[in-house]
Protein backbone atom coordinates (compact mmCIF):
# COMPACT_ATOMS: atom_id res chain seq x y z
CA UNK A 1 0.00 0.00 0.00
CA UNK A 2 1.58 3.06 -0.96
CA UNK A 3 1.87 5.56 1.61
CA UNK A 4 -0.53 8.60 0.12
CA UNK A 5 -2.94 6.58 -0.06
CA UNK A 6 -2.67 6.49 3.78
CA UNK A 7 -2.44 10.20 4.11
CA UNK A 8 -5.39 10.42 2.08
CA UNK A 9 -7.39 8.65 4.84
CA UNK A 10 -5.96 10.48 7.64
CA UNK A 11 -7.14 13.86 5.38
CA UNK A 12 -10.67 12.68 4.82
CA UNK A 13 -10.70 11.84 9.19
CA UNK A 14 -9.71 15.43 9.18
CA UNK A 15 -12.05 16.66 6.96
CA UNK A 16 -15.15 14.51 8.36
CA UNK A 17 -14.33 15.66 11.82
CA UNK A 18 -13.39 19.16 11.53
CA UNK A 19 -14.89 20.94 8.37
CA UNK A 20 -17.32 23.35 8.59
CA UNK A 21 -18.77 22.65 5.29
CA UNK A 22 -21.42 19.99 5.12
CA UNK A 23 -20.48 18.93 1.87
CA UNK A 24 -17.06 18.32 2.43
CA UNK A 25 -17.95 16.16 5.50
CA UNK A 26 -20.34 14.09 3.56
CA UNK A 27 -18.14 13.52 1.11
CA UNK A 28 -15.39 12.38 3.29
CA UNK A 29 -18.08 10.10 5.36
CA UNK A 30 -18.94 8.24 2.18
CA UNK A 31 -15.82 7.57 1.20
CA UNK A 32 -14.49 6.57 4.51
CA UNK A 33 -17.57 3.99 4.12
CA UNK A 34 -15.59 2.55 1.36
CA UNK A 35 -12.79 1.95 2.94
CA UNK A 36 -14.16 0.76 6.48
CA UNK A 37 -16.24 -1.96 3.69
CA UNK A 38 -13.21 -2.50 1.74
CA UNK A 39 -11.10 -6.16 1.21
CA UNK A 40 -8.08 -4.76 3.02
CA UNK A 41 -9.35 -2.65 5.69
CA UNK A 42 -7.22 -4.98 8.29
CA UNK A 43 -3.65 -4.31 7.01
CA UNK A 44 -4.63 -0.69 6.27
CA UNK A 45 -5.62 0.17 10.32
CA UNK A 46 -2.54 -1.47 11.26
CA UNK A 47 -0.69 1.09 8.91
CA UNK A 48 -2.62 4.00 10.37
CA UNK A 49 -2.33 3.16 13.84
CA UNK A 50 1.73 2.42 13.68
CA UNK A 51 2.13 5.89 12.09
CA UNK A 52 0.10 7.78 14.74
CA UNK A 53 -0.07 10.96 12.66
CA UNK A 54 -3.85 11.64 13.03
CA UNK A 55 -5.60 11.49 16.22
CA UNK A 56 -8.65 11.13 13.68
CA UNK A 57 -7.25 7.96 12.15
CA UNK A 58 -5.71 6.09 14.57
CA UNK A 59 -10.28 6.35 15.91
CA UNK A 60 -11.27 5.27 12.90
CA UNK A 61 -8.77 2.32 12.53
CA UNK A 62 -9.98 1.33 16.13
CA UNK A 63 -13.53 1.80 15.27
CA UNK A 64 -13.10 0.00 11.96
CA UNK A 65 -11.18 -3.13 13.54
CA UNK A 66 -14.60 -3.33 16.29
CA UNK A 67 -16.56 -3.62 13.13
CA UNK A 68 -14.21 -6.48 11.70
CA UNK A 69 -14.35 -8.35 14.61
CA UNK A 70 -16.85 -11.02 13.49
CA UNK A 71 -15.76 -11.62 10.18
CA UNK A 72 -11.88 -12.66 10.73
CA UNK A 73 -10.16 -15.57 11.77
CA UNK A 74 -9.45 -16.88 15.29
CA UNK A 75 -6.20 -15.68 14.70
CA UNK A 76 -6.52 -12.80 13.41
CA UNK A 77 -8.43 -12.03 16.49
CA UNK A 78 -5.71 -12.54 18.79
CA UNK A 79 -3.41 -10.84 16.45
CA UNK A 80 -5.32 -7.92 16.71
CA UNK A 81 -6.13 -8.41 21.10
CA UNK A 82 -2.29 -8.66 21.28
CA UNK A 83 -1.75 -5.07 19.08
CA UNK A 84 -4.05 -3.17 21.10
CA UNK A 85 -2.73 -4.36 24.60
CA UNK A 86 0.66 -3.60 23.03
CA UNK A 87 -0.78 -0.44 21.73
CA UNK A 88 -1.98 1.13 24.82
CA UNK A 89 1.04 -0.12 26.68
CA UNK A 90 3.33 1.84 24.47
CA UNK A 91 1.73 4.87 23.38
CA UNK A 92 0.51 7.00 26.74
CA UNK A 93 0.13 10.14 24.35
CA UNK A 94 -3.44 9.34 22.84
CA UNK A 95 -6.17 11.61 22.64
CA UNK A 96 -8.84 10.36 24.88
CA UNK A 97 -11.14 9.30 22.49
CA UNK A 98 -8.68 6.87 20.80
CA UNK A 99 -7.76 5.38 24.18
CA UNK A 100 -11.74 4.64 24.79
CA UNK A 101 -12.31 3.40 21.12
CA UNK A 102 -9.32 1.01 21.73
CA UNK A 103 -10.76 0.18 24.87
CA UNK A 104 -14.15 -0.89 23.73
CA UNK A 105 -12.36 -2.89 20.82
CA UNK A 106 -10.53 -4.92 23.28
CA UNK A 107 -13.43 -5.58 25.35
CA UNK A 108 -16.02 -6.38 22.02
CA UNK A 109 -13.05 -8.71 20.68
CA UNK A 110 -12.74 -10.44 24.17
CA UNK A 111 -16.12 -10.73 24.34
CA UNK A 112 -16.67 -12.27 20.68
CA UNK A 113 -13.91 -14.94 21.36
CA UNK A 114 -14.61 -15.79 25.67
CA UNK A 115 -14.98 -19.23 24.41
CA UNK A 116 -12.58 -19.56 21.27
CA UNK A 117 -9.09 -21.25 22.85
CA UNK A 118 -6.04 -21.71 20.64
CA UNK A 119 -3.53 -24.79 21.61
CA UNK A 120 -5.95 -25.85 24.22
CA UNK A 121 -5.80 -22.01 26.04
CA UNK A 122 -8.65 -19.45 25.90
CA UNK A 123 -6.64 -16.50 24.88
CA UNK A 124 -9.48 -14.35 25.59
CA UNK A 125 -10.25 -15.04 29.21
CA UNK A 126 -6.58 -13.78 30.39
CA UNK A 127 -7.78 -10.60 30.19
CA UNK A 128 -7.74 -9.82 33.51
CA UNK A 129 -3.78 -11.39 33.89
CA UNK A 130 -3.70 -8.64 31.53
CA UNK A 131 -4.87 -5.48 32.88
CA UNK A 132 -3.12 -6.59 36.14
CA UNK A 133 0.13 -5.54 34.38
CA UNK A 134 -1.78 -1.89 33.97
CA UNK A 135 -2.12 -1.63 37.22
CA UNK A 136 1.10 -2.42 38.06
CA UNK A 137 1.94 0.49 36.09
CA UNK A 138 2.31 4.06 36.18
CA UNK A 139 -0.79 6.58 36.61
CA UNK A 140 -1.34 6.74 32.86
CA UNK A 141 -1.32 2.87 32.81
CA UNK A 142 -3.20 2.17 35.86
CA UNK A 143 -6.02 4.43 34.20
CA UNK A 144 -6.25 2.51 31.41
CA UNK A 145 -6.43 -0.67 33.31
CA UNK A 146 -9.49 0.82 35.42
CA UNK A 147 -10.70 1.96 31.70
CA UNK A 148 -10.67 -1.90 30.66
CA UNK A 149 -11.68 -3.43 33.81
CA UNK A 150 -15.43 -0.91 33.58
CA UNK A 151 -15.86 -1.25 29.49
CA UNK A 152 -15.44 -5.38 29.61
CA UNK A 153 -18.24 -5.03 32.73
CA UNK A 154 -20.15 -3.24 30.86
CA UNK A 155 -19.55 -4.79 27.56
CA UNK A 156 -20.53 -8.66 29.42
CA UNK A 157 -23.92 -7.09 30.61
CA UNK A 158 -24.69 -5.78 27.17
CA UNK A 159 -26.85 -6.99 23.90
CA UNK A 160 -26.45 -4.21 21.52
CA UNK A 161 -24.43 -3.84 18.16
CA UNK A 162 -21.76 -6.84 18.33
CA UNK A 163 -23.97 -9.17 20.40
CA UNK A 164 -26.25 -8.89 17.58
CA UNK A 165 -24.12 -11.34 15.94
CA UNK A 166 -24.33 -13.73 19.13
CA UNK A 167 -27.30 -16.15 19.81
CA UNK A 168 -29.43 -14.62 22.79
CA UNK A 169 -28.02 -17.90 24.44
CA UNK A 170 -24.37 -17.44 23.36
CA UNK A 171 -24.69 -14.23 25.07
CA UNK A 172 -25.85 -15.33 27.73
CA UNK A 173 -23.72 -18.06 28.73
CA UNK A 174 -20.71 -15.67 28.05
CA UNK A 175 -22.35 -13.01 30.45
CA UNK A 176 -22.66 -16.09 32.99
CA UNK A 177 -18.85 -17.54 32.37
CA UNK A 178 -17.51 -14.14 33.22
CA UNK A 179 -19.90 -13.47 36.25
CA UNK A 180 -18.82 -17.04 37.79
CA UNK A 181 -14.93 -16.73 36.86
CA UNK A 182 -14.09 -13.21 36.97
CA UNK A 183 -16.48 -10.61 38.23
CA UNK A 184 -15.80 -11.43 41.86
CA UNK A 185 -11.87 -10.86 40.88
CA UNK A 186 -13.00 -8.14 39.24
CA UNK A 187 -15.02 -6.76 41.92
CA UNK A 188 -12.12 -7.32 44.81
CA UNK A 189 -8.92 -5.45 42.38
CA UNK A 190 -11.53 -2.78 42.05
CA UNK A 191 -11.69 -2.30 45.84
CA UNK A 192 -7.65 -2.56 46.08
CA UNK A 193 -7.66 0.24 43.58
CA UNK A 194 -10.07 2.36 45.77
CA UNK A 195 -8.33 1.24 48.86
CA UNK A 196 -4.75 2.14 47.78
CA UNK A 197 -6.18 5.57 46.59
CA UNK A 198 -7.48 6.32 49.50
CA UNK A 199 -4.62 5.66 51.31
CA UNK A 200 -2.39 7.80 48.63
CA UNK A 201 -4.59 10.71 48.78
CA UNK A 202 -3.27 11.35 52.61
CA UNK A 203 0.10 12.09 51.47
CA UNK A 204 -1.12 14.46 48.24
CA UNK A 205 -0.48 18.16 48.37
CA UNK A 206 -3.46 19.10 46.78
CA UNK A 207 -1.32 22.63 46.03
CA UNK A 208 0.92 20.76 44.19
CA UNK A 209 0.54 20.62 40.59
CA UNK A 210 2.86 17.66 40.33
CA UNK A 211 1.16 16.08 42.38
CA UNK A 212 -2.50 15.97 40.66
CA UNK A 213 -2.21 13.14 38.64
Amino acid sequence: MHIHEIQQLEILCKQLYEATDANIRADAEKRLAIFVNSNDALPKCQLLLDRADSSYAQLLAASTLTKLIQGITLGQRIDIRSYALNYLATRLNLQHFVVQALVTLLAKITKYGWFDSCKGEFIFQNILEDVKKFLQGSVEHCTIGVQILSQLVTEMNSIVELDAHLSFSKNRKIATSYRDHQLYDTFLLSCSLLINARDNSKNLNFLDDSQQA
